[in-house]
């Protein structure tokens, strides 16, 4: 597989699958007034990278219909308005073209597609096994050996639609997560402390199943490896990024020289006790040449109130401190 050009400095990117703002300068599509100043702004960002977020589950409830890519989304953000219906991935894809055909080509050129997948349909998942959340579902749990060929379809059926609306798809993610129960479980066997971790070899059977199915099409793609929480220790339904990559298999270390990562700014008493890039740097680096050749992007960040997730204090102040912990 290709390798990818180093790059020159820090790369901006975004999260972002509302294709009302994902439309380009070109006037290919009118887009509602509620939407213009938004889609303006954003395509003034200029982001290297746009990561485009792929909810297996939604797309294909039923085994016996291909995912449905052009099914429709209401726009809407967390049922929040404005909203206005597009043609899911579909409409995604055009709306990200279009931005490529304004900015050019080369490899600094802006909106290149990060693929994320996550989300197991009921039909492809495993039965409930190991240490689950209370909660858990059929979305989190892994996907049989047998689903894995409908895995490497949704990708083909990704690769299709791409090259019909004119839109490279270079990197790609196999799993959003894997160390995290919410997108991919069992993590252990048993919920005991030290219950052998799961987690990695379901990663590991995705992984190849997803470098397998963009050897065959031939293209230039790029496997973008981890996607990983940013946890520093293990529980007992989840599992830290060092031991996470200590227990993949080594030929799935090697399938990519990219690994990423889910790094939040925290501070205060909430402050993490280490830098969670340096972590996976670390357990990269204990993986052998393969590992330590490896680059690290930081896909997901913000900062919020001094523990990601809580509710944020109110004032300039605080808003500060967020900025400053993100900048560190």
């Amino acid at each position: 597989m290709p390798v990818a050009a180093a790059p020159h400095g820090p790369a901006f990117g975004l999260t972002e699958d509302n294709a009302n703002l994902l439309w380009g300068p070109d006037g290919a599509r009118r887009v509602a007034a509620g939407f213009q100043a938004a889609r303006q702004e954003l395509t003034a960002l200029h982001p290297r990278y746009l990561r485009l977020l792929v909810d297996w589950a939604i797309l294909q409830p039923d085994p016996r219909r291909p995912p449905a890519l052009e099914a429709a989304a209401s726009g809407c953000a967390r049922q929040v308005g404005p909203c206005g219906r597009f043609a899911g991935i579909r409409d995604e894809l055009a709306a990200i073209a279009s931005q490529q055909r304004a900015a050019g080509t080369g490899a600094d050129s802006d909106f290149q597609v990060v693929i994320d997948i996550y989300g197991t349909p009921a039909w492809a998942a495993r039965p409930p096994s190991g240490c689950e959340r209370p909660d858990a579902t059929a979305f989190s749990r892994a996907p049989t050996p047998a689903a894995l060929a409908s895995y490497r379809t949704l990708i083909r059926s990704l690769l299709e639609l791409a090259a019909r609306e004119g839109v490279a798809l270079e990197w790609w993610s196999p799993w959003n997560e894997p160390n995290y129960p919410v997108f991919l479980g069992p993590q252990h066997a048993s919920c005991a402390a030290d219950a052998p971790a799961l987690s990695p070899a379901l990663y590991a059977e995705l992984a190849r199943a997803m470098a397998a199915e963009l050897r065959a099409d031939g293209g230039e793609h790029h496997l973008l490896m981890g996607e990983l929480n940013a946890l520093q220790t293990d529980a007992r339904d989840r599992t830290s990024v060092a031991r996470f990559v200590a227990a993949l298999p080594a030929d799935v270390v090697c399938l990519s020289d990219v690994w990423s990562i889910h790094a939040y700014a925290s501070r205060g008493s909430a402050a993490q006790p280490a830098d969670p890039v340096a972590d996976l740097e670390a357990a990269l680096n204990a993986r052998g040449a393969c590992g330590r050749s490896a680059r690290i992007w930081v896909t997901e960040t913000g900062a919020g109130a001094p523990h990601p997730g809580s509710a944020r204090p109110a004032g300039a102040a605080d808003e500060q401190a967020g900025c400053r912990a993100l900048a560190v």
